[in-house]
């Protein structure tokens, strides 16, 4: 039995979960999107992350330019509410859950799921614990206060709230999981490395778009992110698991991303 505190990415740290191969999220208290969640164990133990203390600088002070940008950014993000970008980031804050993959499927040009891409998709969720977790020492450290708690706006996803006021903003575990699986498809599909990057970044942008998030928490979360991709290319098991996933790619049946891209691209053009 693993036991992990899972960063922001789940909308549950400070609830603690107890993650084992095929065992269910328990938290202190369940929400009706989260309490049936089934976590994949991650391919790095917990002492195999790298040391986020150690290369992610402390959150923006009081005063600085640095917050003065993270707060301007949030007023963009408040003025997307309600438009299609809002309903993206909506369905990005979607994690851990048998449909969360299928966020980057545009940007891959298939569909990506436990029944369309079975291997691509194996190694991606397998993955996901190691980007959120990568975030995890920073935020417990920080603990820093969320856009919403400062500026009384709605956020994308209400019934969150009150798990997210307990976890630290800074850095976003959401964030880090859209950019490494990012990083994972650009490994794995060469020539759509600009298309999958974009998306991993818009992912982790959604969550200033859904006020849970500052600027400077989604930008060092794909630091975060790009550090545990790093140490995942000296796993045995994920290198076997890309194997797979390059064979399920030559072999050339994947079906067509089931998502209205075109709709996807216009909402993702809004800044």
């Amino acid at each position: 039995m693993r036991t992990a505190w899972i960063a922001g990415a789940l909308a549950l740290a400070g609830a603690g979960a107890a993650i084992g191969a095929g065992t269910a999220v328990v938290a202190e208290q369940p929400l009706p999107a989260l309490d049936k969640l089934r976590i994949t164990p991650g391919y790095l133990e917990t002492a195999q992350l790298p040391d986020s203390l150690i290369f992610i600088p402390p959150p923006p002070t009081e005063g600085s330019p640095s917050l003065a940008r993270d707060h301007e950014a949030s007023q963009r993000g408040l003025a997307l509410r309600g438009t299609a970008r809002w309903d993206l980031a909506t369905t990005d804050a979607d994690l851990f859950t048998p449909k969360d993959t299928d966020a980057l499927s545009c940007a891959a040009g298939f569909a990506i799921g436990p029944d369309t891409a079975p291997a691509i998709n194996r190694v991606l969720r397998r993955a996901t614990m190691d980007f959120a977790m990568s975030t995890g020492a920073v935020k417990k450290k920080h603990q820093r206060a969320r856009p919403f708690m400062e500026n009384g706006q709605p956020t994308c996803t209400p019934a969150h709230e009150s798990f997210l006021r307990k976890d630290g903003s800074y850095p976003s575990g959401h964030s880090a999981v859209g950019y490494g699986w990012s990083l994972v498809l650009a490994e794995l599909l060469p020539d759509r490395v600009a298309q999958v990057i974009a998306r991993g970044r818009a992912f982790g942008d959604s969550r200033r778009v859904c006020n849970v998030h500052w600027q400077s928490d989604i930008e060092e979360g794909r630091i975060a992110a790009s550090a545990a991709f790093a140490r995942l290319q000296s796993v045995p098991a994920f290198q076997e698991d890309l194997k797979a996933a390059r064979a399920e790619i030559a072999a050339g049946n994947l079906p067509a991303p089931k998502r209205d891209c075109a709709k996807e691209a216009e909402a993702l053009a809004m800044q």
